[in-house]
């Protein structure tokens, strides 16, 4: 996924053909924003635009901004999986949880 970062918010970017543009939706909010822009730099100014227009609208209504995240998730992989998952975490002398955040956090810094 191509991804660009302004003032600590995300957005996930895409090229629409039909309008031969990038189009980019921040990630994380209570709602929803999205921008357009045919180069890289046209793109960030858009995101910082909307970012602006987006807070800036939810102070006025008093909306927190951001989804709040409780560091919890569920997640269904299979038996095998699960099997090996628990013999690494354990021949790392860690418990699951402290192993699989480990590999997440590496996986999400590359």
């Amino acid at each position: 996924m191509n991804m660009m970062e302004v003032d600590g918010y995300k957005a996930k970017i895409e090229y629409d053909p039909e309008l031969d543009q990038f189009r980019g939706e921040i990630l994380g909010l209570n709602g929803s924003a999205d921008f357009y822009g045919k180069s890289p730099a046209s793109l960030r100014k858009e995101f910082k635009n909307s970012l602006k227009v987006y807070l800036e609208v939810c102070e006025e209504k008093g909306i927190v901004p951001t989804k709040e995240y409780s560091g919890k998730f569920n997640l269904r992989i299979p038996p095998g999986l699960h099997s090996e998952i628990a013999a690494r975490a354990a021949a790392a002398g860690k418990s699951i949880n402290q192993w699989v955040s480990e590999i997440l956090k590496r996986s999400t810094h590359e």
